[in-house]
């Protein structure tokens, strides 16, 4: 049947569907390789008065191809107000008896490779990098130029600019950077907002289809017991073959009133719960369109037990009988369906005509007697 038709072609969507899903996780799984990163322990320390106050704590975290290794030095911003350090001329006011110094330059201007580079050239033994204004304590490794033992750091914002202020009010501030712990990245946020986007859509269209399938497969088999039972109904409703001498082929005999042609010798006529008859050919299109006798509107499928959901629709009816009946629907008939031609209109007219001339001559010459003649 088209409906699971339809069901294979989905089906065939869905799989296509899959093949093509799987080349993209193929591809994804390509391009994005397990990456390393380490984190850097920090113990900060400067003086305040006679005291000496030190931070210790896993703020910061080495750049992608920077050196790991233990560095002690005093910090040291850029000059001026940029603090960027993307200018090749950037200098670092540091203590001539300072051996060691790392440089702290804000994030931004330009690479990090370049900053990296300026500080390296003036001396710094390593270099820390804190994030953008805005972005609190996060921190990412890195991705610059490699430098041969020198080590590069990233810390948020918030903590570098405490620095920054501490050293601006002449505060000498050292920090011992120390290697901390290892973690193994698989997806960068890219991919994982890919992941979650390609298995929502993915969610959805499997359950669509398998609703829809679902839903099809009901509707196949409610299909098949329609079918079913119109066959037993219709095998209840009686046949029976026209002959010479039957009253319903004598002049004075009814027509069909569906195609309202006079009844003759070896037609086959249907005869309903009603009693009502008609040709089997005009009839039984009529009932699957109609549902009910011509004549009296009485329900043929309810009487029969059919019972015919309004969603089905009677052109559904008519679709499928004809499939499994053909001699039902032959083209010359499908036009008893629904409206009559015109010219079947003024034949019925004429019809009616001469039954009522007859029916007057008949009560002129027998006033008395009556009609018992049985309408159709």
């Amino acid at each position: 049947m088209n409906l699971l038709q339809v069901g294979t072609q989905r089906n065939n969507t869905a799989s296509s569907w899959l093949v093509k899903f799987s080349v993209l996780w193929l591809l994804s799984q390509s391009c994005c390789k397990a990456s390393t990163v380490w984190t850097a322990y920090m113990n900060i320390s400067f003086h305040i008065g006679n005291r000496m106050l030190s931070e210790l704590g896993e703020t910061g975290v080495f750049g992608r191809s920077s050196t790991l290794k233990r560095v002690a030095g005093v910090i040291v911003p850029p000059d001026g107000k940029p603090q960027n350090a993307c200018n090749p001329n950037t200098s670092f006011s540091r203590s001539k008896n300072s051996e060691t110094w790392i440089a702290l330059i804000e994030r931004g201007g330009c690479s990090f490779t370049q900053k990296i580079k300026v500080a390296v050239e003036k001396g710094a033994s390593g270099v820390i990098i804190y994030n953008f204004p805005g972005t609190g304590n996060q921190v990412f490794p890195m991705s610059h130029q490699t430098f041969e033992d020198i080590i590069v750091v990233m810390i948020g914002n918030v903590k570098g600019m405490e620095i920054l202020h501490l050293i601006r009010k002449g505060v000498h501030v050292t920090v011992i950077v120390e290697v901390g712990r290892k973690h193994i990245i698989w997806m960068n946020h890219y991919f994982v907002s890919f992941v979650i986007v390609t298995t929502a859509t993915l969610a959805y269209f499997i359950f669509y289809h398998i609703r829809r399938f679902w839903v099809a497969r009901i509707q196949s088999r409610r299909w098949l017991r329609l079918e079913t039972d119109l066959k037993i109904a219709f095998s209840q409703l009686q046949l029976r073959v026209l002959k010479e001498g039957d009253e319903e082929v004598s002049p004075d005999g009814d027509s069909c009133v569906v195609c309202f042609e006079l009844y003759k010798p070896g037609d086959t006529v249907r005869i309903l719960t009603c009693k009502h008859f008609f040709h089997k050919n005009c009839i039984d299109p009529w009932i699957l369109a109609h549902g009910t006798c011509p004549v009296c509107k009485c329900d043929i499928l309810n009487a029969l037990g059919i019972q015919v959901d309004i969603e089905d629709g009677t052109q559904s009816l008519q679709v499928l009988m004809s499939n499994e009946w053909p001699g039902i629907l032959s083209p010359s008939e499908e036009g008893t369906n629904n409206e009559l031609p015109p010219a079947r209109q003024s034949d019925k007219v004429t019809h009616v005509e001469e039954v009522e001339e007859h029916t007057t001559s008949q009560n002129e010459r027998q006033p008395n007697s009556v009609d018992a003649h049985p309408s159709p």
